[in-house]
């Protein structure tokens, strides 16, 4: 099938600075049809006429922001699986939480990366399936606290967005945890909050004999530094993924 011929796929960029919207419909101009929104609300009624594949929004918006604009589409049965991917030019960790939390597939930072954007835009829209972020293998020690409970494991892997650990305590999916870690050859301490999102039922054993669970993490609470820290971390580290070949040819 001749893919030229394929109808041009509408994402919606969304932002109350006109810069930003203009630069993001730039460097999105060859992933699809670019429509523009200037705040949560005029977005939710292009939403409903335009039905876009794809959603990136400005987190900190007037009359409707970021977090509320996802959290309407994440709750409309008729949108909830639109991708919603939020942008923040905050450095707090509490603000990335506040769009994890209104269920964003995806947070970025500004200022934007074009090839960051693009990897994502095509993360989303460009598979069948929704690809992981790039990951990389290491060993670290990690302290996880979960309430009155706390322990240490080891790291396994680790991506932008989230983490994957071996450790002997106990806790339950979608529950929040908090971490420390350092990353190998780094002298930089990452203390981010981070969700179970699942939990292997496979236990495996340390070296005193106690049981060790696997654990994959989604970042929640992490800082715009650290964040930026880990993708060029794990860019520098892993091979380079044919969605980012593609990001970095322009397509």
């Amino acid at each position: 099938m001749d893919k030229s011929a394929e109808p041009a796929r509408t994402i919606l960029f969304v932002d109350d600075v006109q810069m930003f919207r203009d630069l993001g419909a730039l460097f999105l101009a060859r992933s699809g049809k670019i429509v523009t929104a200037n705040d949560g609300l005029e977005a939710l009624e292009l939403i409903r006429s335009d039905r876009p594949e794809m959603i990136l929004s400005d987190l900190a918006m007037p009359r409707m922001d970021g977090a509320e604009l996802c959290a309407h589409v994440k709750s409309d049965p008729d949108l909830r699986t639109i991708p919603v991917v939020l942008i923040t030019a905050s450095a707090l960790a509490a603000d990335h939480a506040r769009a994890i939390h209104a269920g964003a597939d995806d947070v970025l930072s500004k200022p934007l990366s074009r090839v960051a954007l693009l990897e994502t835009v095509n993360r989303f829209l460009r598979f069948s399936r929704v690809r992981g972020l790039p990951r990389i293998a290491i060993e670290a020690p990690v302290h996880i606290r979960a309430g009155a409970t706390e322990g240490w494991g080891r790291v396994r892997n680790v991506s932008r967005g989230g983490i994957f650990i071996e450790a002997d305590v106990s806790v339950s999916p979608h529950s929040e945890v908090a971490l420390e870690f350092e990353l190998p050859e780094t002298p930089r301490r990452f203390a981010p909050t981070a969700m179970v999102v699942w939990r292997s039922a496979e236990q495996r054993m340390d070296a005193g004999g106690a049981p060790l669970t696997g654990l994959g993490l989604r970042f929640v609470g992490l800082d715009a530094r650290s964040a930026r820290y880990l993708e060029d971390y794990v860019h520098e580290r892993a091979p380079i993924a044919p969605a980012a070949a593609m990001a970095e040819g322009g397509a």
